[in-house]
């Protein structure tokens, strides 16, 4: 983690326009196709369904933002969402802003590779033979596309395009965690501490309109006004009127918590 953000600060003193383009669409794929569509809309809660090697590439787009593999995201989340703000949530502000942002990580059982201990938690991946590789080797395809980088741009495209990009992303991430459970707006009255925070939505896609999600966790569209811009589920959409997204689940806006409609 340190070698990260110390790469991440060099990266500001070895920008080229090129690294920076690629760098913000890695990010994208990373934070929006594998964190947002992949791990958790898709994965974690099966909000909506799709072929299975689309389902896998959007597993292995989750992999570059080195936030762990694909059982032991989704496990951790299905915990969070379980205790959601109370004893035995891995990462709530509860117990403090740091360790609900980062502490969690460094200092807690965060898991990323713990195949066999987190199969019990998302059952339904663990059966893959895929996702069990996936989750124990879930740094190969960030080390592969790194070496790529190296070769086609040098160490200006690595520190921007794998330092910075990775650690933008998970700070990105760790808000939802942190910032989304104690600053913004909520709409509905879940038990937890969930808000609805723009920013956090816009850098991440729109995973910051995170009371909305609470309340409707298996809704594929997380911003729900017209105002709450969520463009990762405008790419569910997308794909849904290409045929590649089927069953998508979706909250109205007055809708009660947990109650659902197919899109």
């Amino acid at each position: 983690m340190s070698v990260f953000h110390l790469g991440a600060l060099a990266a500001l003193f070895a920008a080229s326009w090129a690294a920076v383009v690629v760098a913000a669409i890695l990010y994208w794929m990373g934070i929006s196709l594998g964190i947002g569509m992949g791990y958790h809309r898709l994965l974690t809660h099966r909000g909506f369904k799709v072929p299975k090697p689309l389902e896998y590439f959007l597993a292995v787009c989750g992999t570059l933002t080195l936030q762990g593999g694909p059982i032991s995201w989704v496990g951790t989340h299905r915990v969070h969402h379980q205790k959601s703000d109370r004893e035995g949530d891995p990462h709530s502000p509860r117990h403090g802003g740091f360790w609900a942002h980062m502490g969690w990580v460094l200092c807690g059982q965060s898991n990323h590779n713990d195949t066999a201990g987190m199969a019990k938690l998302a059952p339904d991946l663990a059966k893959s033979g895929f996702y069990r590789w996936l989750n124990t080797y879930h740094y190969v395809p960030l080390l592969v596309s790194a070496l790529i980088l190296a070769v086609a741009g040098g160490w200006s495209m690595v520190l921007w395009a794998v330092c910075f990009r990775v650690v933008v992303g998970l700070h990105s991430t760790w808000l939802v965690n942190s910032a989304a459970h104690m600053w913004g707006r909520r709409r509905f009255a879940t038990l937890d501490d969930s808000r609805n925070s723009w920013w956090v939505a816009l850098l991440t896609f729109g995973e910051g309109w995170h009371n909305n999600h609470h309340a409707h966790p298996a809704s594929a569209r997380h911003g729900l006004a017209w105002y709450e811009l969520d463009v990762t589920w405008i790419q569910i959409r997308i794909l849904q009127l290409a045929g590649l997204v089927k069953s998508a689940k979706v909250a109205r806006l007055t809708a009660a918590p947990a109650e659902l409609e197919t899109a």
